[in-house]
């Protein structure tokens, strides 16, 4: 196992390298950092896996916001840059996943292809996002924790870990996300892009419903759509057996064995 530091535009990005084989490059949730792909990450054990913070989350650099996803995306197109990596599967939970869409418009040539995670082409109305930015930087993540604990259906025994981290989390790195996402809506170009996909839905996820990550499944040609019993909003932390099951099948179908 490597890490890096990865320097895009502002901001340096913490990026951790594993394994040999065929690529997966995995950008995880809000608030979260990429210990939430942990438990998937063990199940690949035939595939070099790549998993970064983004910026304003854990042992990445936090610029004052707000953020705009182009930055993000930018950010994930210098990992991708800098570590020469190319014909990967991106692998995108919520923010991640508009991330993914986002960097497949821009730079197909890095992508063969990616997994859709709790996510959409575009995450809701944007005043709620600038509520939470607000409550962030006024009050702190504790602030949030009970509500987004709700409404991502995390189980008491899974409490202890993800929203611990949660509430570690850099209130400014929070909030500047939050402000990315507000100003996202990628219905028009994800509807335009053909690359294999698979969109991961849990049915007790209260921030992304299953028919919200079905619709924009819908948007692709020929994406395949996978519900995950039983999961919430983070299903790679809470069912990592689960979820890398229905990736291996996905990587064995589009030949990224």
């Amino acid at each position: 196992m490597t890490t890096h530091k990865i320097a895009s535009r502002d901001a340096d990005l913490f990026v951790r390298d594993e394994g040999d084989g065929p690529i997966v490059v995995m950008a995880h949730c809000l608030g979260l950092d990429h210990s939430v792909w942990d438990g998937v990450a063990r199940l690949l054990p035939n595939h070099r896996v790549i998993r970064y913070d983004l910026r304003g989350h854990g042992a990445s650099d936090v610029p004052s916001g707000p953020y705009s996803m182009g930055a993000l995306v930018g950010d994930a197109e210098a990992v991708c840059d800098a570590l020469d990596l190319r014909d990967v599967v991106f692998v995108g939970l919520s923010v991640g996943g508009l991330i993914a869409q986002g960097l497949a418009v821009k730079r197909l040539d890095l992508i063969r292809a990616m997994v859709l995670s709790n996510t959409a082409a575009k995450l809701g109305q944007p005043q709620p996002w600038h509520d939470r930015a607000a409550t962030a930087r006024a009050q702190g993540m504790g602030a949030l924790s009970n509500g987004t604990a709700a409404r991502w259906h995390v189980k008491p025994f899974d409490a202890s870990s993800a929203m611990a981290l949660f509430e570690q989390a850099n209130p400014e790195g929070y909030a500047a996300t939050c402000e990315a996402i507000a100003g996202t809506d990628f219905y028009t170009p994800t509807s335009g892009l053909r690359l294999p996909t698979l969109a991961i839905a849990g049915p007790l996820d209260g921030a992304t419903p299953p028919d919200l990550v079905r619709e924009t499944a819908d948007l692709i040609p020929g994406s395949q759509f996978h519900l995950i019993k039983g999961a919430g909003h983070i299903a790679p932390h809470t069912h990592p057996a689960e979820f890398a099951a229905a990736l291996k099948t996905f990587l064995g179908k589009i030949g990224h064995v």
